[in-house]
């Protein structure tokens, strides 16, 4: 009988052991500084894991029940690879030990190369290093974009409409929401020949966005919550025409507004105008297309492809390379080398090189100066901010591919310039003509996105299976209008950040 009581009892916390271990939540840090481990990867007995975020936290779900013969492995940057059997796992917070490195390891390795030797032998071994040929790959993306009106000022110079008075107009901007932040996640498969834009395809298993509706703020919303205020004051029979270059009811742009101007200036403005609209618009008419090739510019904005804007090894004549230490990452004993421009360039950062292969394993970069500026006819845009992190890891070919990438970009837009409204109503002769309201409108408006990529896993496929795949071009991601922990639940993701949990519209 007591041998049948232990058997029971045995069997129950074997049963409450697998049900507790069907995940594992932590938090990494510096075992000496106490700080958070970013870009760590943290995977079950060897096989695909996930990255913690930026504040060290990670998720991680296992497809099948645990052993008590289990193991998770970390792996980071500059740090000791730590091995921990889940039985053993009792805390929510891990510690890793910085490693150091031993001079023998740095004589073995360095071979007398010079920076500039290490930096061509790199560029030579491109081909033979990462993978190009067609693949299909399971892959987290998630895009958190944030906007923040700077400023926002309506000064009126005249008005013969009594509604439209300075008064009323400080009503208006006071109801434009003065910032607005969404998030897009997408967990799914990708078709494809890396780095071509035309071979590519994505297949969503689950996406959601997370926004809030009232607070939506782009050229557009801009436009129709003004004219929704507006409309509350029509007079019956009464319509209003703005004109302003930026506003417009009638038109996306009021050519008359540009009458004084060259034509050659005006061309200008209208195609920026209509290149930030058209980018909404696109954003918004096809969620599967767009979102393929903001994946696609991730992946494709890389040091391996010729044309890249990250261009540090085909235009390295236009960079200076300094050795700045040695390390490891994911076992990988690995020079680190500073780059930063010495002529017209765009980046610094430091890379990453294997010292075996001479494969870039990993890359932090940000821009040294504006990558894009435009300044005419009141409108200006500063494209002011890209940095970044890839991270890459070999496959089951012995080839290195994409396991992360962390993205930031940021621009601001401005508009400085007349605006007017003009009421008109069609029981009245003439031009119809009835008030105007003549006013200067100041807003500028700075943007953020981040854009965040991992990749689980790797597989190698034909052309064929490529073509046979068929897209379901209709899917579109589920409105959440706050955050949902149990969205996501027994699905690998980038654990989201504070910001993501504490999002609530405000209905």
């Amino acid at each position: 009988m007591k041998s049948f009581y232990n058997t029971c009892i045995l069997f129950i916390l074997s049963i409450i052991t697998n049900q507790a271990q069907e995940s594992l939540s932590a938090k990494l840090l510096d075992s000496i500084s106490q700080k958070p481990i970013p870009f760590a990867t943290i995977a079950l007995n060897e096989t695909s894991g996930v990255i913690s975020n930026e504040t060290g936290k990670f998720q991680l779900y296992f497809r099948k029940k645990t052993k008590l013969t289990d193991s998770i492995f970390i792996r980071c940057l500059g740090y000791q690879n730590k091995r921990l059997l889940l039985k053993n796992l009792k805390d929510s917070i891990i510690f890793l030990n910085p490693k150091t490195i031993e001079l023998n390891e740095v004589m073995v390795s360095n071979k007398n190369y010079t920076v500039e030797e290490i930096i061509e032998k790199t560029k030579e071994n491109i081909e033979n290093n990462y993978e190009f040929s067609f693949t299909k790959s399971k892959l987290f993306y998630r895009s958190s974009f944030f906007s923040n009106i700077l400023k926002s000022d309506i000064k009126i110079k005249k008005t013969t409409i009594p509604e439209f008075n300075q008064r009323f107009i400080d009503s208006v901007l006071k109801v434009i929401p003065k910032n607005a932040d969404n998030y897009t996640e997408i967990l799914a498969n990708i078709y494809g020949k890396t780095g071509d834009k035309d071979l590519q395809k994505l297949d969503i298993i689950k996406s959601s966005k997370l926004y809030d509706k009232s607070k939506e703020v782009s050229f557009k919303s801009f436009e129709e919550k003004f004219n929704k205020i507006i409309k509350k004051h029509i007079k019956r029979d009464s319509y209003f025409k703005i004109k302003s270059g930026f506003f417009g009811t009638k038109e996306e742009i009021d050519s008359s507004f540009f009458e004084t101007y060259s034509n050659d200036e005006t061309d200008k403005t209208k195609a920026f105008l209509d290149a930030q609209k058209k980018k909404e618009e696109k954003r918004k008419k096809n969620f599967l297309n767009y979102r393929k090739n903001s994946i696609h510019n991730i992946r494709h904005n890389s040091f391996i492809f010729e044309n890249s804007k990250l261009n540090f090894l085909e235009k390295h004549n236009r960079y200076n390379f300094k050795i700045e230490d040695y390390s490891f990452i994911n076992d990988y004993f690995v020079y680190k080398i500073s780059f930063f421009p010495k002529r017209n360039a765009d980046y610094k950062g430091f890379i990453y090189i294997n010292t075996n292969d001479f494969a870039i394993v990993r890359v932090d970069y940000e821009n040294v100066k504006p990558l894009k500026t435009f300044n005419l006819l009141g409108i200006s845009y500063n494209y002011y901010l890209k940095k970044g992190t890839l991270i890459y890891t070999k496959n089951a070919t012995n080839k290195y591919t994409l396991k992360y990438a962390d993205v930031k970009e940021g621009n601001k837009f401005g508009i400085k310039r007349p605006l007017k409204i003009i009421e008109k109503n069609k029981h009245t002769r003439g031009r119809r003509k009835q008030n105007e309201l003549s006013s200067d409108i100041h807003f500028i408006i700075s943007s953020t996105i981040k854009n965040e990529l991992i990749v689980f896993e790797n597989e190698s496929i034909t052309k064929a299976n490529f073509d046979n795949f068929i897209e379901k071009p209709k899917v579109e991601p589920i409105y959440l209008p706050k955050y949902d922990p149990e969205f996501w639940k027994g699905y690998n993701v980038i654990e989201p950040n504070q910001a993501i949990k504490d999002f609530k519209s405000i209905e």
